[in-house]
């Protein structure tokens, strides 16, 4: 979500920090609004009939920023609108238990995290789980320290730690935040048998506490190995070609624990994936535009803007988000993952709403009700989403 970069093939994040701009709304209302792309299994947002009293206490809550503009962050819009951390977790928990089982996954690994607002949710979900962020965009990741991070409790704080750097080089990453003394020392035994620690080496293992603490790349820091990494929100389209796509699956790979791991990613597709775009959906406080650029079928490239509606403030946050993506074929995706050592691939797909059929979507509403369900064979539609899994 929103990762800035100076050229695509350091990118691997998907956007410009100086390219959005904020405008009067003196445009009119797109009547086109678009299926829940990115939704999983989450509630309704809350109707536009709602209170002003009502909107501004929301506001509050999710990260506007505090200037007399009274604009809100547009990485507290994105969380609002693209992001379910919830249903994600949900199925990574069934992905594990299906194809790894006989023991609870604690360890997970959130590549290309933003804000890392799936980290902090795995964390609540109990109190012995650790989690790794990894981002090249440290305007997020500051914006994560300070408006998810900070406000979960340093019991529940001290066990993520956030890393920037590029994927495709991870163990050059730095560490901006937390102690990584409290994540080892909350390790038990069971978590270190038969495994070494992900990002390490057996000299650092045997290096003093004061070292560890004063070392700040992730090949310098004792983690616990892995149980799941992920990269959702379509990061993978990031990486454009297929020698970038193997080397970021075998530093995935080479993360997850020795007894077993798995990676999940998302992607979309259909054929309305493949063509100009623009769809819209709207939520209480403001409209999220989704705009997909002319398709270029050689190289299988789009360009998607990400631009937010704001009702109260009468703006709009013009190119919030900005992604050069190219678009991976499943097929495509599954022979990397195999040849960077996967064992087995396994495809989780739920068919979405047709897009030219809808003319308006509130919040998360159109197919919410439609489960990812396992399939070998899935025949083409205008629209639909998929979780794909790489069992180590």
């Amino acid at each position: 979500m929103g990762k800035h970069g100076k050229k695509q093939s350091l990118n691997h994040r998907r956007g410009k920090r100086t390219s959005y701009t904020v405008e009067d709304d003196n445009e009119d209302e797109i009547h086109d609004y678009p299926p829940t792309s990115s939704a999983r299994e989450v509630a309704l947002s809350n109707s536009d009939q709602e209170s002003q009293e009502d909107e501004e206490n929301q506001e509050k809550e999710k990260g506007f920023d505090g200037t007399n503009s009274g604009i809100p962050s547009k990485y507290s819009l994105y969380q609002q609108s693209v992001q379910s951390p919830k249903g994600d977790i949900s199925y990574l928990q069934k992905f594990f238990l299906m194809y790894v089982g006989g023991r609870a996954p604690l360890h997970l690994q959130e590549d290309f995290c933003g804000t890392a607002l799936l980290s902090v949710e795995w964390l609540h979900s109990d109190a012995r789980r650790t989690a790794v962020g990894l981002d090249l965009d440290v305007e997020a990741l500051n914006w994560c320290l300070e408006n998810n991070i900070n406000r979960i409790g340093a019991d529940v704080s001290s066990r993520i730690s956030l890393f920037h750097g590029n994927v495709l080089q991870p163990l050059e990453s730095k560490l901006v935040n937390g102690n990584p003394l409290e994540i080892m020392q909350n390790m038990t035994l069971e978590d270190n048998e038969g495994d070494s620690m992900a990002g390490t080496t057996n000299s650092e293992l045997q290096g003093s506490p004061k070292a560890v603490h004063d070392t700040k790349s992730l090949k310098d820091v004792q983690l616990p190995a892995r149980d799941i990494v992920c990269a959702f929100n379509y990061s993978c389209c990031c990486l454009h070609n297929r020698k970038d796509l193997i080397l970021y699956f075998k530093h995935a790979l080479n993360a997850l624990s020795r007894k077993g791991g798995i990676f999940v990613m998302d992607l979309y597709g259909g054929t309305s994936s493949e063509g100009a775009l623009r769809l819209q959906r709207r939520f209480s406080n403001f409209t999220y535009t989704w705009e997909q650029a002319e398709f270029d079928i050689i190289q299988r490239k789009t360009r998607i803007s990400l631009h937010f509606n704001l009702h109260k403030q009468h703006r709009k946050i013009r190119h919030a988000f900005s992604y050069s993506w190219r678009l991976w074929s499943l097929p495509e995706v599954k022979d990397c993952l195999e040849e960077a050592g996967f064992r087995s691939v396994h495809f989780w797909i739920r068919n979405m709403p047709d897009s030219e059929q809808i003319r308006r979507t509130d919040g998360f509403s159109a197919g919410r009700d439609v489960k990812y369900e396992e399939a070998t064979s899935f025949q083409q539609q205008d629209s639909w989403n998929a979780y794909i899994v790489g069992v180590a």
